[in-house]
């Protein structure tokens, strides 16, 4: 009678091809789409930085001096910084999308540099006797911004962009007591408007 020889360890069946591709363009599918739904701009970010804009050409109206008008404006830029500061790293979290790369990257290089010639336009012009142009041309820069950073984005934001430019073009061939109005369409309603759009188009 033979001895029986060692059993064999019975191997692993090898995990079919086309369930690591299945896997693979899964994984592939939900990343795009998590990307594709983080604009890099906030909608009710935008929607809230609109109001606070609003009651800033307010305030702004009832100043005497282009000092505190300069001022209140000043201090509505730093209000909407932070606003969309937090809008921006919130929607990003819940798109699962790293804030700094990607199209959060590619969107801060292009909005960022005609915000900083805004800046320095400012500090120069200001002091000139050049307080009347700064509504137009701050309208101008931003719309910009928006458009050459909503050039990694959807459509809507750079659309968005050139709103604002169009109103910043008005407020520079328009009488210079109409440019605190101006604002109020541009960084108040503008922004209020195509905020509600990307909040219920694209989340957040």
């Amino acid at each position: 009678m033979s001895s029986a020889g060692p059993l064999r360890s019975r191997r692993p069946e090898p995990v079919a091809l086309e369930a690591h591709a299945a896997d693979n363009l899964r994984f592939i599918r939900e990343t795009m789409e998590r990307a594709g739904s983080f604009t890099a701009v906030p909608g009710w970010g935008g929607f809230a930085i609109g109001w606070t804009a609003l009651a800033a050409s307010f305030v702004a109206a009832q100043q005497t001096s282009p000092n505190a008008w300069l001022a209140t404006w000043l201090a509505e830029a730093l209000v909407a910084v932070g606003i969309a500061a937090g809008a921006t790293a919130r929607k990003a979290r819940a798109a699962k999308v790293p804030l700094l790369s990607g199209p959060g990257r590619k969107f801060a290089l292009s909005f960022v540099p005609p915000l900083l010639v805004g800046a320095l336009l400012t500090v120069v012009l200001f002091p000139a006797g050049y307080a009347a142009v700064l509504p137009g041309m701050w309208l101008l820069l931003y719309g910009t911004a928006v458009v050459t950073g909503g050039a990694f984005s959807v459509r809507v934001v750079p659309v968005m962009g050139l709103c604002f430019m169009f109103t910043g073009a008005l407020a520079l061939f328009s009488p210079a007591s109409w440019g605190n109005w101006f604002m109020a369409v541009g960084f108040g309603a503008l922004q209020i408007i195509f905020g509600l759009v990307i909040a219920g188009r694209y989340g957040g």
